[in-house]
């Protein structure tokens, strides 16, 4: 009896092993192979198909992103201050997925009184606003320096077409009775063929002169293609300042599929980029 039951438990192992090595060699046949052109990084690639044992990596030669208008404006936070600043892209065929930025609040003498990182993207030949509020300091600064520290960058070589993500019907307004001091509303209107998961909006008030008097953003959830949704964003104190014009720029990372709605599985057409 023990002796049917160690051959029993003999031949079992061996048909397990047979089966083992069989579902090995089914799979080393069926594994795609590692080539140049498999839109992976493997082998020994420096980057995506490309160095190693493939064809050299493309220099990209692109200029440097371009800094604007920048400033400090007090927040409705006492002891807290916004932060805008304008970035340029002047490339038409490179595009940033990563770039770092560096805020730095000084005082009269240049002694830094706060500091903030940050990353965002930009599109090929775009210009877009950063918006950071809320930085403290307990001295209010006297100047800002906005410096760009690092940009990786994407060649957009076959097929690029920016989101068309539109704002219209913008109107601020204070609030009379209730709780707030002011607010900004519109209509987003996403007329692009995609399902976004998140838009972002910021929103820059402006006075006669063109001065930006107060900043704001807000965040649009689950965007469906051909979708018109209102937003709003408010200021719970009063800000100086008379505004006469209502800025909103609307936003969308391209270059991250955590953008799109989750039933889209593959990358987006205007995302085709190398």
């Amino acid at each position: 009896m023990q002796k049917s039951k160690r051959k029993r438990l003999i031949i079992s192992a061996v048909y397990l092993a047979i089966f083992l090595l069989l579902a090995l060699w089914i799979r080393s046949c069926t594994k795609p192979k590692e080539t140049c052109s498999d839109g992976i990084r493997n082998q020994n690639e420096k980057d995506i198909d490309c160095g190693g044992v493939c064809a050299a990596c493309k220099k990209i030669e692109a200029k440097y992103l371009t800094i604007g208008e920048a400033g400090i404006l007090d927040s409705t936070i006492q002891g807290q201050y916004d932060f805008f600043g304008l970035v340029a892209n002047p490339n038409n065929v490179y595009g940033s997925d990563n770039f770092t930025y560096q805020i730095r609040f000084k005082d009269e003498s240049g002694n830094i009184l706060a500091e903030k990182k940050g990353n965002s993207f930009i599109l090929p030949g775009d210009k877009k606003y950063i918006v950071e509020t809320n930085i403290p300091s307990n001295t209010r600064p006297a100047s800002v320096e906005f410096t760009i520290l690092e940009t990786g960058w994407i060649e957009f070589d076959t097929y690029y077409e920016k989101p068309d993500i539109k704002i219209v019907n913008k109107s601020y307004n204070e609030i009379n009775s209730g709780v707030g001091f002011a607010e900004a509303i519109g209509l987003l209107k996403n007329n692009s063929p995609f399902d976004f998961a998140s838009i972002k909006i910021k929103i820059i008030l402006r006075d006669s002169n063109g001065r930006i008097v107060a900043l704001n953003s807000t965040e649009m959830r689950t965007v469906n293609s051909g979708e018109e949704r209102d937003f709003r964003a408010s200021w719970p104190s009063r800000f100086q300042g008379t505004v006469t014009d209502v800025e909103a720029q609307p936003e969308v990372n391209v270059f991250s599929t955590d953008a799109f709605a989750k039933k889209y599985f593959k990358t987006q057409q205007f995302q085709e980029y190398k």
